[in-house]
């Protein structure tokens, strides 16, 4: 297993150096600039001490192997959008709301849609399963965005519960998180209920019925331990994306996010912040698709990466 990981996390890195070098190039390759006099007019000897400042006069081969070398020793530049700031703290001042509320959504999803799978799985064309299958259906359909302005309608314009945005108190975290977590908690019900059809109709499980274990038991340790593989293949890659943020979840609740950088710094060719967002993700999704393969393991002790000496 050691060297398993250890070889994941080495081509993990070749990985994320052509991510690099895919997005440098994809940047620049695209018509206009940061420092556009369509943007910003400006005199030439003004504009040429601009670019000479960040390095944008260089061949983009030059400006290239530059960043990466200054990556390296964790120094990612600034952020056009702030240039008061390097881009190390503007994340970490922007990313802390993103994660709060991408974790509470990580775990309001992840806990209540396979419980919400496994009772529509168990009760097969009940009230209880069609319930569930017309819930997942409108958390897949429907947007987050819409279901953030149905909310706001009715818990902050109608009854005036809550405020209709803001940040800061723990109320501030309810409809966010809820309108956050329909879509992977409807996403999760759906396949859970899916595979544990699937694997209640395996042999194995009318083998550990007739030799007399109960209900719960069967359901547990065999049903649901064998649905959990597909499970996992499909929603432990959503995690990166729950944690960096919905840039119409935190514009419509007005949360100071992370999330609005992902395309304000596309519109605004902000390329230190390009360069950092898109390896931020990369490197998410690298250790998340690792994790998810060492809980392949833990799932199922019959998967082993090594060959036995």
């Amino acid at each position: 297993m050691a060297r398993y990981i250890i070889g994941r996390l080495i081509s993990l890195i070749f990985v994320i150096l052509i991510i690099s070098m895919i997005t440098f190039g994809l940047m620049h390759s695209v018509p206009g600039g940061p420092f556009d006099e369509e943007k910003q007019p400006l005199p030439p000897a003004a504009k040429a001490n601009i670019l000479r400042k960040y390095g944008l006069d260089r061949p983009v081969w030059e400006q290239y192997l530059r960043y990466i070398w200054h990556a390296l020793h964790f120094d990612f530049g600034i952020p056009f959008q702030s240039p008061t700031e390097t881009i190390p703290r503007l994340i970490s001042r922007t990313w802390v709301p993103t994660i709060q509320i991408g974790v509470l959504t990580i775990l309001l999803s992840y806990s209540l849609g396979p419980l919400l799978g496994i009772v529509a799985a168990l009760h097969q064309n009940s009230w209880i399963d069609y319930f569930a299958s017309l819930l997942s259906a409108l958390g897949l359909a429907v947007p987050n965005f819409i279901i953030a302005l149905w909310m706001i309608l009715l818990l902050a314009v109608q009854l005036d519960w809550l405020p209709t945005g803001g940040w800061g108190e723990p109320y501030h975290f309810i409809m966010p998180v809820i309108a956050y977590a329909l879509g992977p908690l409807s996403g999760i019900a759906r396949y859970t209920r899916s595979s544990m059809l699937e694997a209640m109709r395996g042999d194995y499980v009318r083998t550990a019925r007739a030799k007399g274990l109960g209900e719960r038991a069967v359901v547990l340790r065999h049903i649901f331990k064998n649905a959990l593989i597909p499970i996992i293949t499909v929603f432990g890659p959503q995690i990166p994306n729950l944690l960096t943020g919905s840039i119409f979840i935190e514009a419509t609740f007005r949360i100071p996010g992370l999330g609005k950088f992902f395309i304000t710094s596309t519109f605004e060719r902000d390329y230190p912040m390009i360069m950092a967002l898109v390896l931020m993700v990369a490197v998410l999704w690298g250790f998340t698709y690792l994790v998810s393969d060492i809980l392949y393991t833990v799932v199922d002790p019959r998967i082993r990466f090594e060959r036995p000496a």
